[in-house]
């Protein structure tokens, strides 16, 4: 494991902006200075007359403050006294060179305003002094394609601040035009440039993640690697497609690798085994605001078609094998370890689509890396057999119109399945915990959680958060917690009417490392417990009180009405603090 910390220092780049105005600017003002130096010296140099009429020299302050206000057409007049026609001579040549010496600098000024590498040092300039005033944790996304800027959003929403690197002007940009809560800095520069990462924050105290979300694993894999030897144990996520580069990126630290097409064909198998389990991972791996999906239609058993064999196609094709389904691959290259029937061909040829005998199959896979090939491939395979069940890549954003038109059974948006898989890892732990372990609950399991869910919350989803039974962040339950007849159901009761439960459903209780999926309400809670909730902002709030005011606790646990002052308390005798009767035994009086 790689335990050394690597700093960088002081960048050079900060500093960009000074040496390049200067470099720049350096010719007119030396112009400029040679000007006023000739026309100050000449003055000082030809003799005038004084007001009794006596030979007199100008002095050389006199004569740079002269000079002063006449080269920038101020003109006060002739001091200190009127000029001979000498001096008068030497001025009007002077007044020629200094307007030839302005117009030479402000036409070198003004080129420099436009130049784009002088834009560029004044962006890093304002990106370098936004990122080191941070004082919130932030994330720190390298590449603003559509995955970062799906991700992005969502984790704004979350309340989460962003810093974000990306080579594309149009993709930094387009942050002004998104409608984030805070500001997000952006910069326009080298990513595989170390030194850029840490302009960006990379060492700064506050940044608690790197996210590398390039569309160029060679790029993911150096930032995670810089990541790693700058700030060791910092958390990274990156994005490759090769299984070659997420070995390589192993090799430094513990940086979690997000392999889309990888996923994608997870989400096949389960969604093939257990459509309501992907149903529900679906769902709330959407994020706030998500409706809960439409039971898809399923394939029936059978041969499936795959026209591509790439990366995507690849990975496709050995989840489906690994189902023991029958399989034929038509791509332009031979593979002789395909281990399936495979057709060599143009699958957009009519001859070569033909051979694949798809009124046979039940299931097609269009998994080129162009759009307009997948989406011509579909087109003519349904005109064979309508009833397939197809699968498609979509590889670029402005294309989705055109794959909703088709109507896709199953789509692939490489950026999307990202987003959420990172999503679900960033947003609350315990979330990404749940959709490892639920799968393996069954399809049962998942409909009657979907059931709880939609009778609570609606069949929309609101909010997902996160409650520690610690004494820090629950105060107001240590005693209770304590006592060994903590109950999960006693907790969640309004503070409004004990008698109504809060619209919140617990989808995860862990305790340690152990992991209790859909706890009822008769499930034990003891001291630092964790809770994943999904439900209702007012039922967030609600157990917030709870879990902090004790006058609420009594309330809500007890049933007791404590008085709020401490006056009311003695003379009623009732301590907010004690409360050590069991929750359900309702106390009369108050």
């Amino acid at each position: 494991m790689i335990r050394r910390r690597v700093a960088f220092g002081p960048s050079a780049e900060t500093s960009s902006t000074i040496f390049l105005l200067l470099r720049r600017m350096r010719a007119p003002l030396i112009v400029l200075i040679t000007i006023f130096a000739i026309s100050v010296f000449g003055l000082t140099l030809i003799p005038g007359r004084d007001a009794a009429g006596q030979p007199a020299r100008m002095g050389f302050f006199d004569a740079f403050y002269f000079m002063s206000y006449t080269a920038t057409t101020i003109g006060y007049g002739e001091i200190p006294h009127p000029f001979t026609g000498a001096q008068r001579l030497w001025v009007m040549a002077t007044i020629y060179l200094t307007v030839v010496g302005w117009a030479y600098a402000i036409g070198s000024l003004l080129t420099l305003l436009q130049d784009r590498a002088f834009h560029q040092a004044l962006a890093l300039r304002r990106f370098t002094r936004t990122v080191a005033r941070l004082r919130e944790p932030f994330l720190l996304i390298v590449g603003y394609g559509q995955t970062g800027r799906l991700l992005g959003g969502r984790l704004d929403l979350l309340g989460r601040r962003l810093v974000v690197l990306d080579t594309s002007a149009e993709h930094i940009d387009a942050l002004d035009i998104d409608a984030y809560h805070s500001d997000v800095p952006g910069l326009v520069a080298d990513v595989q440039n170390p030194r850029i990462l840490a302009v960006a924050g990379l060492e700064h105290p506050r940044c608690e993640g790197v996210l590398a979300l390039t569309d160029d694993d060679e790029v993911n894999l150096l930032v995670a690697m810089t990541a790693a030897l700058v700030r060791p144990g910092l958390p990274v996520i990156a994005r490759t497609v090769s299984p070659s580069i997420e070995h390589r990126m192993r090799a430094f630290g513990s940086p979690t690798v997000v392999n889309p097409f990888d996923r994608f064909g997870d989400h096949v198998r389960l969604a093939l085994h257990a459509p309501t389990s992907y149903q529900l991972m679906s769902w709330l791996m959407s994020g706030p605001g998500a409706q809960l999906p439409e039971p898809g239609r399923l394939p029936t058993t059978g041969r499936w078609v795959v026209c591509g064999y790439g990366r995507f196609g690849r990975e496709v094709s050995e989840d489906l094998r690994a189902d023991g389904l029958e399989l034929t691959v038509i791509d332009l290259n031979r593979d002789e370890d395909l281990g399936a029937e495979m057709i060599v061909g143009d699958a957009s040829d009519p001859a070569v689509l033909a051979g694949a005998r798809l009124a046979e199959a039940v299931g097609f896979v269009a998994g080129t890396a162009n759009d307009t090939t997948n989406l011509s491939l579909v087109a003519a395979a349904r005109k064979i057999n309508p009833s397939l069940y197809v699968a498609a890549r979509q590889n670029r954003p402005a294309h989705a119109p055109l794959f909703a038109a088709m109507e896709i059974d199953w789509l692939l948006v490489p950026a999307e399945v990202m987003a959420r898989e990172i999503y679900a890892q960033l947003s609350t732990p315990l979330l990404w915990r749940f959709l490892q372990d639920m799968p393996e609950r069954g399809d049962d399991w998942a409909a009657g959680m979907i059931d709880r869910l939609r009778d609570h919350c609606g069949t929309r989803l609101r909010t997902l958060w996160k409650v520690s039974l610690s004494p820090r962040d629950a105060p107001a339950l240590t005693h209770w917690l304590g006592t060994g007849d903590a109950r999960l159901g006693d907790l969640l009761k309004s503070p409004h009417d004990r008698s109504r439960p809060l619209t919140a459903v617990p989808l995860l209780l862990l305790r340690g490392q152990e992991a209790t999926l859909g706890p009822d309400d008769d499930v034990g809670l003891e001291a630092d417990d964790e809770i994943l909730f999904a439900g209702e902002p007012a039922a967030r709030r609600a157990l917030l009180e709870t879990m902090t005011d004790h006058i609420v606790r009594e309330y809500v646990l007890y049933g007791r009405n404590v008085p709020s002052g401490r006056l009311w308390q003695r003379m009623s005798g009732r301590n907010p603090t004690g409360g050590k009767d069991r929750p359900g035994k309702e106390k009369n009086g108050g």
